[in-house]
C-alpha cells in the first residue's frame, strides 16, 4: 500500500510540471545610475526615473510567491554594463528587463518603444543604441571589455548584434507585452518593438528587453515620467506585461489566469516582416496540438536529427522574419512537458510549450481549458 502511494505522489510531482519547482526570476535593470545620469532635460533625469520605476514594478511581481525578483542596482549607484549582464547571469533569470528613457534633439518625440537585440541599419534605432551605449565610456579599460567597441561607430553597433538570435523570439514576445500594456495603462504614443545593439543587453543569457518609457526631453511626457503617477501607471504596465508572459510561458498549467491575445504591435518600423519563403513547413493537424519550440533562427535548416541533437521530430514555421523549430506534437499536455524535460536534456535549456487548436497557434492556457 505504502509502495502504491509512494508511485502515485511521485506521478504527481511529475505531472505539475518542471515550472511548478522553482521560482519565475525576473530581473529589473534600472539604467544608469550614479555618476552617469543617463538623459537630463527639464530637470527630469533618467538614472532617477528609472530607479524609482523600477523598484514600483519590483513591489507589484514581488507580491507573486512565484515570481523572484533580482535588481541590478537598487540606489544611485554605477554599474558597468558588464556587471549588469554578470548580475543577470548568476542569478539563472528567467527574463532581464532594463528600463530607461528616451530623448531627442527634437523635443516634440515622444511615446514609449520597447528594444530586443538584433542587427538594424535603420537610423533612429542605431541612434537610441549609441545613446545609450555611451555609458561605457565612463568606464575604465571598455575598449578592452567590449573588444574595441566604439560607441560613436553604427559598425560597433550593428557588430555586437550579430549572432545573438539566442532568445529572439520569447524576448519579442515579452516586448509586444510590455506595448500592449503601455496601450492600456497610459495615453503615450506606442512605437512600436524595435531591434538595436545594446551592450547592456549583448551578454545576457535569457529572454532580454529594453524599454525606453519615454522621452524626458518632451517638456509634458518628461514631466508625466518624473510624476508619481506617471512612474505608477508605468510600473503597473511593466509588471503586468511580465505577469502576462510569466502566465503563457512559465506556468501555463495555471488556467485559473484568462488572457487577452496578445500581438506584437510594431507600427512604421515593425520588425516583423511580410514575406514567406518558400518550402516551409505548414501544420494541418486537427484538434488541440502542443508542440516544443527549441529554436528561433533567421537562418534555414533541414529538420533532419542530426541538426537538432537526435531529436525527432523536428517541424519548422516561419512567422515575421523568424525560422521557427519544433521538437514532437503531442494531443496531451502532460506528454508534451515530457517532451519539454527531453529537449532540456539534449541542451535546449531555454526550450517552452506552444499550443494549436486547427493548425492556429493559441494561448497554452486556453488549450488546456
Amino acid at each position: 500500500m505504502l509502495n502504491k502511494i509512494v508511485f502515485v505522489f511521485s506521478t504527481m510531482l511529475f505531472l505539475s510540471g518542471y515550472s511548478q519547482t522553482q521560482k519565475f526570476k525576473v530581473v529589473l535593470d534600472a539604467g544608469h545610475g550614479g555618476k552617469d545620469y543617463g538623459a537630463v532635460y527639464h530637470g527630469n533625469i533618467e538614472k532617477n526615473i528609472a530607479l524609482q520605476t523600477a523598484l514600483r514594478v519590483g513591489a507589484i511581481l514581488e507580491k507573486d510567491p512565484q515570481i523572484e525578483v533580482v535588481y541590478t542596482r537598487k540606489s544611485d549607484v554605477f554599474i558597468e554594463l558588464q556587471q549588469r549582464a554578470t548580475i543577470a547571469n548568476k542569478s539563472k533569470g528567467s527574463i532581464f528587463v532594463s528600463m530607461h528613457c528616451n530623448a531627442n534633439k527634437n523635443q516634440s518625440a515622444s511615446g514609449n518603444e520597447t528594444y530586443v537585440m538584433g542587427i538594424t541599419r535603420n537610423a533612429s534605432n542605431l541612434e537610441v543604441a549609441k545613446s545609450e551605449n555611451e555609458v561605457v565610456t565612463l568606464e575604465t579599460d571598455y575598449k578592452i571589455k567590449y573588444d574595441g567597441f566604439d560607441p560613436n561607430s553604427p559598425e560597433s553597433v550593428i557588430g555586437i548584434s550579430i549572432l545573438q538570435e539566442e532568445h529572439l523570439d520569447q524576448s519579442i514576445e515579452l516586448a509586444g507585452r510590455v506595448q500592449q500594456f503601455f496601450t492600456k495603462k497610459t495615453d503615450s504614443k506606442n512605437r512600436g518593438v524595435k531591434q538595436a545593439g545594446f551592450l547592456v543587453l549583448r551578454q545576457i543569457t535569457m529572454p532580454r528587453v529594453l524599454i525606453e518609457m519615454g522621452f524626458v526631453s518632451n517638456k509634458e511626457e518628461g514631466e508625466f515620467l518624473n510624476s508619481e503617477s506617471g512612474q505608477a501607471k508605468l510600473a503597473e504596465a511593466i509588471a503586468g506585461s511580465i505577469l502576462d508572459y510569466k502566465n503563457e510561458f512559465f506556468n501555463p498549467s495555471n488556467t485559473d489566469n484568462v488572457k487577452e491575445d496578445v500581438k506584437v504591435v510594431a507600427p512604421k518600423e515593425e520588425i516583423v516582416s511580410k514575406e514567406t519563403p518558400k518550402k516551409v513547413e505548414k501544420s494541418n493537424e486537427k484538434g488541440i496540438v502542443f508542440k516544443i519550440q527549441i529554436a528561433a533562427s533567421s537562418k534555414e535548416l533541414q529538420t533532419t536529427p542530426s541538426n537538432f541533437k537526435g531529436l525527432k521530430p523536428i517541424s519548422v514555421e516561419f512567422t515575421g522574419s523568424l525560422y521557427k523549430y519544433f521538437y514532437a506534437s503531442e494531443n496531451n499536455y502532460n506528454d508534451a512537458k515530457q517532451k519539454l524535460e527531453e529537449a532540456k536534456q539534449k541542451g535546449y535549456s531555454t526550450a517552452f510549450i506552444v499550443a494549436y487548436k486547427d493548425g492556429i497557434k493559441i494561448n497554452v492556457t486556453d488549450a488546456i481549458k
